[in-house]
């Protein structure tokens, strides 16, 4: 029976591979962010340079909220023990005041340059293969750290956003990679209740007091003791991920692993102890 599920799986990929070679024959497509002319045949509409240029993380991050280690500080560590920390994390270190909810949060790639539009490929115009694609590197990103988890949720829209765009982008890339996991994906988990406040570019202060509460599991969602990988496409300041966090420990959550595509690492935190 194994035999036969892998035997099906590869002939799908054949099967899929034939299909693009033959759509890029017939139908040459531009790459998405360069606007060169896609030479191979891929799934994502964006060359493999551009591919290429997307900066990963990397290795030395902070270990609670995966901000890449700058080399000045990478040498140094916290009262915890031998763990490599960020400034901001360094400074909270009891559990009672840390900034962040989540256990750890862990990203694929830096987000700036080809990466971000990318992004807002994913975002506005639901470029379903570029979720499967971030979503086969944050398999690996999982792998790499070892990281267990019970089941995949994304971020949430709210309903009134989510209706407006007609999908989740956060969801593009759990709903694959629970399945390259083999893990259940549970969209449901979690809802939105107080959506975003409509100025289009907001302060650290207001990024952290716009979700602030604005996440709850769904009634009836059964969340006890399960460790929950919560999937979104970037983190910034790691508040959104912290909301959600908050509302699914309180619901009996063992853990939570925050779980992004991309990481943006120029802005400064600011947590609300520091609002």
């Amino acid at each position: 029976m194994r035999e036969r599920s892998i035997y099906r799986e590869r002939a799908a990929g054949w099967l899929a591979e034939m299909c693009d070679a033959i759509v890029s024959v017939f139908f040459p497509a531009d790459c998405r962010i360069c606007e060169e002319l896609l030479t191979r045949a891929r799934r994502i509409p964006i060359c493999g340079e551009c591919l290429a240029s997307f900066v990963p993380v990397g290795e030395k991050v902070c270990e609670i909220c995966g901000r890449p280690m700058l080399p000045v500080a990478s040498s140094s560590t916290s009262a915890e023990g031998t763990k490599q920390l960020c400034p901001i994390c360094r400074e909270q270190p009891g559990q009672e005041r840390r900034i962040y909810a989540f256990d750890r949060a862990r990203s694929y790639a830096v987000y700036e340059g080809a990466l971000v539009r990318a992004i807002l490929l994913l975002k506005f115009e639901r470029m379903e293969p570029i979720g499967v694609w971030f979503a086969e590197r944050l398999a690996e990103v999982v792998k790499a750290e070892g990281l267990d988890a019970d089941v995949v949720v994304p971020v949430p829209l709210h309903r009134d956003r989510e209706r407006e765009r007609g999908y989740n982008q956060a969801d593009l890339i759990a709903r694959p990679l629970a399945r390259r996991l083999k893990l259940p994906h549970r969209a449901v988990l979690l809802v939105r209740t107080r959506p975003r406040p409509d100025k289009h570019i907001l302060s650290l202060e207001e990024r952290w007091e716009s979700v602030r509460g604005a996440f709850a599991t769904r009634p009836g969602s059964q969340v006890d003791n399960l460790r929950v990988l919560l999937v979104d496409d970037v983190m910034t300041t790691g508040a959104t991920l912290d909301a959600c966090s908050r509302a699914l420990l309180e619901a009996g959550a063992k853990s939570v692993i925050g779980l992004t595509a991309a990481r943006a690492v120029r802005n400064p935190i600011a947590g609300p102890s520091q609002s």
